[in-house]
């Protein structure tokens, strides 16, 4: 690798660790304010670059807001992904680890839809890839189901696992991690076990 390679290399890298700092300044930005108060100079400061460099980077608000979205749906399903289908026990472990890290984050973003357009289309993807994560987690119990049974079933298991069922349990009932565990996988198994 020549000296040029490198540096523009190195300028990739670091272009890419400051849009990721940038995305990181909006993210806990929102856990402060509603997102329609959120400025860019705000995230600028918070990130320590300036205003330019933002927009340089993203074009605008929406830009920015997009490519935070794009980042946490692709965590979330990497994350997500792990479970092995059919694996009750693995899904409600991956869904309390998801929901101890960011379930704080999805509640004020469901808090903020009826106000915030953009917030009801950030939320319209999180409700998709929840839904689509529930059919692949759940397969084996619904593999067997057809027409509006299984639509039934999967808005149970989709209800069951939700964000806020976990804030019920965990936040509101003051559940142990382990216990709201148990809880969800006790309201699960009639749903999952073989019949």
């Amino acid at each position: 690798m020549n000296r040029r390679e490198y540096r523009q290399g190195a300028r990739a890298v670091t272009a890419r660790l400051t849009g990721e700092r940038i995305i990181d300044a909006l993210v806990s930005l929102f856990l402060e304010q509603p997102l329609s108060e959120i400025r860019l100079a705000d995230v600028a400061q918070r990130a320590g670059v300036t205003v330019q460099t933002v927009i340089r980077r993203f074009d605008n608000k929406n830009g920015l807001v997009a490519a935070a979205v794009e980042r946490v749906s692709a965590e979330i399903a990497t994350t997500r992904a792990t479970v092995p289908p059919g694996d009750v026990g693995a899904a409600v472990a991956n869904l309390v680890e998801h929901y101890e890290k960011a379930g704080d984050l999805s509640l004020k973003l469901l808090a903020e839809e009826p106000f915030d357009p953009s917030g009801r289309s950030i939320a319209d993807i999180g409700r998709e890839v929840h839904r689509r994560w529930c059919e692949t987690a759940f397969a084996s119990a619904l593999d067997r189901l057809t027409g509006s049974t299984r639509q039934r079933r999967l808005a149970q298991l989709v209800a069951i696992c939700d964000v806020s069922t976990w804030k019920l349990l965990r936040r509101d009932a003051g559940l142990s991690r382990g216990q709201t565990e148990l809880a969800l996988t006790e309201m699960l198994a009639p749903l999952t076990e073989e019949t």
